[in-house]
């Protein structure tokens, strides 16, 4: 049986933020859980198969992987070999999202730093041919004279409020629940000798300067991930990842689409009718064109390779060049004259307008139709 798709799954759109995804997976979460829905045999799978999607959706790699491959890019499910664990363990997070903690959960684990976007704006050609750029990046660094620790000494000690859990519990009537502890931050330790520079919290906002490499080929929309240049972790924990995603110009001449160019050349009546070479533009310089006599305006003419190489295989696409006729302005009574003997000297022969005369021959057909 094939997968359903994990937007739909969802209930969200394509575009949807970290956020709403986070929203919308509570919501069914909550709704689907099989404690809520004893009578119901297939309530198990529905809420694994939210969880599924969820798991896939919130990590960007996994999701540019998804987006462009399907499930497929995804192996089985949200991680190796298919989604695993039991509802019991799925609900636990859900409280845990909510309430700062969950089920069954010992001490605090170090939690890497955020991942950060960058988009990035290239003309054409260079998204064809490869580009590298230094780009600003404002975020939180590591500080360097207590190396992320927040200490100044180095030295960290068991939080007194949650004994080193990160975590406390409230009772509210017959109702427990747990929370981060407010007093170390779900750290389960806290720093008694606070650095100077960052003071205490172990990470400095600043700029930082990167060389980024684009590979030949990209397009819209494609990604290029840097890894542990993203956001510090808080406490030396790892630092998150970094994703530069492409925009392209409009470019004056030629539409992209996939690995394919797309442009148009005028041409005069003259070498419509007799035919002759057109020089066209391609992004390696201009090659000539035959165009055989007789050539109708909007014709497509294919010149293959001479499009965009692939950035995931070796293959280049096509240029495809439509040819469009110029009617010419600003004639004098010498040009006019002979334009008008030159269609005198056609006569009725039909052979030389096979469009028109068809499209003439049709007219009659429908009104001899229409009065009948």
């Amino acid at each position: 049986m094939s997968k359903r798709d994990y937007y739909e799954i969802l209930s969200v759109s394509k575009t949807a933020t970290e956020s709403e995804l986070k929203i919308s997976y509570r919501r069914l979460a909550m709704k689907l859980h099989p404690d809520r829905n004893p009578d119901d045999d297939s309530a198990q799978d529905k809420f694994k198969e939210c969880k599924e999607a969820y798991e896939v959706l919130k990590d960007p790699q996994k999701r540019a992987a998804y987006d462009q491959y399907g499930h497929a890019g995804v192996g089985q499910g949200a991680g190796p070999g298919g989604f695993h664990g039991d509802v019991g363990d799925v609900f636990g997070d859900i409280f845990g999202d909510i309430f700062g903690g969950g089920r069954g959960r010992g001490r605090p684990q170090q939690q890497r730093g955020a991942d950060l976007r960058y988009p990035i704006e290239l003309d054409l050609e260079e998204a064809v041919s490869g580009v590298e750029r230094e780009i600003k990046i404002p975020t939180l660094a590591e500080c360097d004279p207590c190396n992320g620790s927040g200490s100044q000494d180095g030295k960290r000690e068991t939080c007194t409020t949650c004994n080193g859990a990160g975590q406390v519990r409230m009772q509210q009537g017959i109702f427990s629940m747990q929370q981060t502890c407010p007093s170390c931050q779900g750290q389960g330790s806290q720093v008694s000798n606070p650095c100077p520079k960052c003071h205490g919290q172990g990470r400095l906002r600043e700029s930082r300067t990167l060389s980024v490499k684009i590979p030949p080929g990209v397009d819209n929309g494609d990604r290029i991930r840097l890894s542990g240049e993203g956001e510090a972790g808080a406490n030396s924990a790892p630092s998150g990842d970094l994703y530069v995603e492409v925009h392209v110009k409009t470019h004056s001449i030629f539409e992209r689409d996939g690995d394919d160019l797309y442009c148009e050349a005028p041409i005069d009546f003259a070498m419509a009718s007799l035919g002759g070479e057109l020089e066209v533009p391609t992004l390696d310089g201009q090659v000539k064109l035959k165009i055989p006599g007789g050539t109708q305006s909007g014709k497509m003419f294919r010149m293959r390779g001479k499009g965009v190489k692939s950035v995931r295989s070796q293959r280049h696409g096509d240029l495809m060049c439509r040819v469009r006729l110029e009617t010419p302005v600003n004639l004098n009574k010498k040009q006019k004259a002979a334009l008008r003997d030159f269609q005198e000297s056609l006569g009725e022969h039909k052979h030389h307008y096979p469009d028109g005369n068809s499209w003439v021959d049709g007219l009659k057909s429908f009104f001899s139709r229409a009065k009948s």
